[in-house]
């Protein structure tokens, strides 16, 4: 019997933090597993040839995350728009705490505001409540008119 892939299990742990947030929804295009919210994806997870590729998208942190050996620019043009996938191979320890974190981000960046307001509130409210939306314009009254002057008489001729 072959030996289960030693990164299945990292898989399935980043899978299941990533389907807690407000609004995830699992989905499997191209034969990957896609984590999304509200149709639009945050995380990939693939795990083929015994190594598991994790792609987030990551405004924020990308520039650090490209600077890890395993981390590089998503393809197909994605790493243009802050993607980044990171490779792990059968012998590597992915450093858990950093990837949650990166997850986060990339939800925080692709959910709606409401969404991330809902995470906020049971995170404990870490983030400040949205600004709320400014007042509308006052109309100005016109401006009185100032009455216009009265063109100086003109001296009469004398007869």
């Amino acid at each position: 019997m072959p030996d289960a892939d030693p990164l299945a299990p990292t898989e399935t742990a980043l899978r299941d933090l990533a389907m807690t947030y407000p609004g995830a929804t699992e989905d499997f295009p191209w034969g990957h597993r896609a984590i999304k919210v509200k149709a639009k994806i945050f995380l990939i997870l693939a795990l083929n040839d015994g190594k598991l590729s994790v792609t987030m998208k990551l405004p924020d942190s990308g520039r650090y995350a490209l600077t890890q050996r395993y981390a590089q620019p998503t393809g197909y043009g994605l790493g243009k728009s802050g993607w980044v996938t990171c490779t792990f191979h059968p012998t590597d320890d992915p450093p858990m705490d950093l990837l949650e974190e990166w997850i986060e981000e990339s939800y925080r960046t692709i959910a709606p505001k409401k969404l991330v307001l809902a995470l906020n509130a049971r995170l404990g409210g870490a983030e400040p409540p949205l600004a709320p939306p400014p007042p509308p314009a006052v109309k100005k009254a016109p401006a009185a008119k100032k009455p216009k002057a009265k063109a100086a008489a003109k001296p009469r001729k004398k007869k």
